[in-house]
């Protein structure tokens, strides 16, 4: 039986975009040469070719996950069968878990601005204050001479 060496190896670009890691095979290309994506522990180009067992680093904005490959398939699927192409590292699971947690902890950063836009009522006490005001400059009683 003839061996299919196709399958042995994929392009990086088009397993991220099959594991679903992307929403196109162009914007995973792009975002590989950010520098983003690396196979095994090294930053690559978006044509390298990925083996099953190949460890892949992606970071995804402030996430960044580590995952190992499974299998190879240059279709995209439903996400139940994308999630069969990889395996996420229990590191990375943990190391994940603990950032959403942490930022599900953080304070609102609006909260700490002291000033910004003001509130309905803020800009109405402005704008009274700013007519007496406007009102007063037209009395001759305020006047010094």
């Amino acid at each position: 039986m003839p061996h299919n060496r196709a399958m042995d190896r994929l392009r990086i670009d088009k397993w991220l975009w099959a594991a679903r890691f992307y929403k196109t095979r162009s914007l995973a290309s792009e975002e590989i040469d950010k520098g983003r994506v690396h196979v095994n522990g090294v930053a690559v180009k978006p044509a390298r070719c990925v083996l099953v067992g190949d460890t892949v680093q992606v970071r995804i904005g402030v996430v960044t996950r580590s995952v190992i490959v499974q299998a190879l398939s240059d279709k995209r699927g439903s996400a139940p069968v994308a999630a069969l192409l990889f395996g996420e590292t229990p590191e990375s699971v943990a190391q994940r878990e603990a950032a959403a947690e942490q930022r599900r902890l953080a304070p609102e950063p609006a909260l700490s601005l002291s000033q910004g836009r003001p509130t309905k009522r803020e800009r109405r006490d402005t704008d009274l204050a700013r007519e007496q005001q406007a009102a007063h400059w037209g009395d001759a009683t305020t006047r010094d001479w």
